[in-house]
């Protein structure tokens, strides 16, 4: 009869967990179909405004992509050794096409399947972490209904591929320390990789994250911890050998010629070795994206996490401002401009979009610690949280946009002439010894193939041209 009895409960517990993954996975479906309307509205607006490829980065980025298909040494040596890698791995299927390529869409695509994909992982994250769908999609509103990170999630930039990752990793957490499911670790160990190969930060989470799993396992706790670290740092270790492959220097990324510490070197900048100013750089970066009524919902919803006990996606989220902190003290190659503090120009900005997730989660949180019957006024959270994008409505508010357009409104205007003389002057098969920088905008704006351009990308060829032109330089253009 216990037997019988165990079986028949064991049953219904299978039952029940079959249920509630089909209703985990109806909402999961319904809020990223939502997501994907919304940020393709977005897209639509950008890229009808012309803005797309305002971020000189954004450019470079697609560039590089496309050199990986078109160039006089196409293949994977075109990915170089700074940036991370998986952005242009994943424009790779669009921007073979000429008009996708010089529009920015090539990016748009990709990047807007990531905002769509962060958002409905951090939605289910709050719905597993909150218990409550009325919370998560408290959450998923203040995130998403930002104008900031739907500039981002519009462009080729890596912010809110890494913030999928992100948000599939937290999901992951929160899911196995209830379900103990150990193919959730194998989730996290991916979402890891995701983030590891799109920006520096994934690196920093890794110990975070395997001491997580480990945290909330109930059994071989030490196992987990070794398992996690070892497989999620795979990808650091495939990025040091490809710089090692590429230059015979395994951290060229982080001190070659090409690095941010390079580029900075000799240039103070607020922030670095002064905790102080880091902080309230960072913090002002911070309020500048994701807006001051969402930190207001923010900092009350950290305290109602702590009253209910479910403040630990908060903290976790709290991890990559930290990094950011930290980064700007201590690396010498992270500045941070913003508008309001010295020298009032706008530089880096963007990373700022980090506190978006954390105060959007911990929003969620507020709906969860309020009674019963306030709780049907939940939705008036998200309308809080956009006021300061709505009084006054202006983009000129929208840090994101505001920095791409304020800083490249020389290239854009020398980048549209040079497009407009290349198109009436060159020739096919001349040749054009050029520095892939931001020069290349020129032959994507006039849909030159990079295959007629001769770059440092193009190893011995490029510097036989530099080195010798007298016996090589056979490029009629520069």
């Amino acid at each position: 009869m216990l037997t019988r009895s165990s079986e028949a409960a064991g049953v219904r517990e299978r039952m029940q967990i079959t249920v509630s993954r089909a209703r985990t996975a109806r909402e999961g479906l319904i809020v990223f179909g939502l997501l994907v309307l919304l940020v393709t509205i977005a897209a639509a607006w950008f890229f009808r405004q012309g803005y797309v490829l305002y971020y000189g980065d954004a450019q470079a980025h697609l560039n590089i992509s496309r050199s990986i298909l078109d160039s006089r040494t196409p293949g994977y040596d075109q990915l170089g050794t700074v940036w991370l890698p998986l952005l242009h791995a994943i424009c790779i299927p669009f921007v073979q096409n000429d008009r996708l390529w010089q529009t920015g869409l090539a990016g748009t695509i990709p990047v807007a399947c990531c905002f769509a994909v962060a958002g409905t992982f951090f939605y289910l994250a709050a719905r597993e972490a909150y218990a409550s769908i009325m919370a998560a999609a408290v959450m998923v509103a203040c995130f998403a209904l930002n104008p900031n990170i739907l500039y981002l999630a519009s462009i080729p930039m890596t912010e809110v591929i890494f913030l999928a990752g992100l948000a599939l990793l937290l999901f992951a957490l929160v899911r196995f320390r209830r379900t103990q499911e150990r193919s959730l670790i194998l989730l996290g160990v991916a979402a890891s990789w995701s983030m590891s190969l799109t920006r520096y930060d994934g690196w920093f989470l890794i110990p975070f994250a395997g001491l997580a799993f480990a945290l909330f396992a109930r059994q071989n706790r030490l196992g987990i911890l070794i398992a996690f670290g070892a497989l999620a740092s795979l990808a650091p270790l495939y990025w040091m050998g490809h710089n090692r492959w590429e230059t015979g220097d395994a951290l060229d990324f982080y001190r070659g010629p090409y690095s941010p510490a390079a580029i900075q070197a000799g240039r103070p900048y607020p922030g670095y070795h002064d905790w102080k100013l880091a902080f309230e750089y960072y913090a002002a970066a911070g309020r500048w994206c994701t807006g001051r009524p969402l930190i207001f919902l923010g900092v009350i919803g950290a305290v109602c996490a702590i009253r209910k006990r479910c403040v630990m996606p908060v903290l976790f989220l709290m991890l990559t401002p930290l990094f950011y902190v930290w980064s700007m003290h201590s690396s010498g190659g992270s500045p941070i401009h913003v508008p309001d503090l010295p020298p009032y120009t706008y530089y880096n900005t963007r990373y700022g979009i980090a506190v978006l997730p954390l105060c959007a989660m911990a929003a969620g949180a507020i709906v969860v610690a309020s009674p019963l019957r306030w709780r049907r006024w939940a939705f008036l959270l998200p309308l809080v949280s956009i006021l300061g994008w709505v009084m006054p409505l202006s983009r000129d508010g929208w840090v994101c946009w505001k920095e791409s357009q304020q800083n490249s409104i020389a290239r854009r205007e020398w980048t549209e002439k040079g497009a407009q003389f290349v198109k009436v002057n060159y020739r096919s098969g001349q040749g054009i010894l050029a520095s892939f920088s931001d020069i290349t905008g020129i032959f994507c704006a006039s849909r030159l193939p990079l295959l007629e351009t001769l770059h440092e990308g193009n190893g011995p060829a490029w510097l036989a041209a530099v080195s010798r032109p007298d016996l090589v330089h056979t490029q009629l253009w520069a």
